[in-house]
Order: C-alpha cells, then sequence, then structure tokens
C-alpha cells in the first residue's frame, strides 16, 4: 500500500472547506492534497495564493495544472497515489484534484468536493474522461 494512500484514507470524513487543509477540521481538494504534502515533506514548495471558487476560469488560466508541472513529475504508469486533475466540464481548465487509491479491475480516488468533504470514489468512466493530468506523488525522504 502506498503511504500517501494510507494517510488519504485518515482524511476520509473530514468535512468540505474552502481553502482549508486540515485533517478532521475541513479539507477542499486542493486542501487535501497540500495537507498530504506537509504530512509526508513538512513545508509546502511553494505559498499558495487565496483563491475563488472560481479561480482561474476568468481568464482559462491552467493554475493547477501549471502548479502540478512544477513541483511533480508526469506518470507514465496508473499507480495507487497518484494525484489526478480533472477538467469538470470539456474545455474548461483543470481544477479539482483527487488521489488514484485503488487501479486495475476496480479504480477508486480519494478526493474532497463541496457537498461531500473528503470521500473515496469509484473512478467510474464519466470521472476517468475527466482525468486531465496524472502526477506521481513525490516518496517520503
Amino acid at each position: 500500500m502506498s503511504e500517501v494512500v494510507t494517510r488519504a484514507r485518515a482524511w476520509i470524513g473530514t468535512p468540505y472547506g474552502h481553502q482549508a487543509s486540515c485533517r478532521g477540521a475541513g479539507a477542499d481538494c486542493l486542501g487535501l492534497l497540500l495537507g498530504l504534502w506537509r504530512e509526508i515533506h513538512g513545508e509546502l514548495p511553494e505559498a499558495v495564493p487565496a483563491y475563488r471558487p472560481d479561480w482561474g476560469e476568468v481568464r482559462g488560466e491552467e493554475l493547477l495544472l501549471q502548479a502540478a508541472l512544477r513541483h511533480l513529475r508526469p506518470a507514465t504508469t496508473p499507480a495507487p497515489g497518484d494525484v489526478l486533475l480533472f477538467r469538470m466540464r470539456a474545455g474548461s481548465i483543470a481544477k479539482h484534484v483527487g488521489l488514484a487509491a485503488e487501479t486495475g479491475a476496480a479504480p477508486t480516488f480519494i478526493h474532497s468536493y463541496q457537498g461531500h468533504g473528503v470521500v473515496e470514489s469509484a473512478l467510474t468512466a464519466p470521472w476517468a474522461r475527466r482525468i486531465a493530468a496524472r502526477f506521481a506523488f513525490p516518496a517520503g525522504d
């Protein structure tokens, strides 16, 4: 089992909180990733500015994808612990993030979204079609 998947599962049940990244208290999708990074690596590689729910959409900026490209390496083979970036609509920017938990015949991913908080969901065909990029989460030291 991947260390990051084990840690991410400990976040399940954390309520949704916009811009929050505190296990048990609140997290949005990016906050889940940031919280896991802090648990495994300590300090974040760069400061995350405040963001609104529609961040990046107004100008069509791929802010999440650009940040992932700066700090993560693209995954060549799907693996548990991969960071998944999603486009919620065709032609839109990538602005949802999750973590692959299970791969293979019954894939799942862990993510946080409004109204549900942190959950593990089946990576069904509708979700899989929305994947914009897949990155390997760096192993701890």
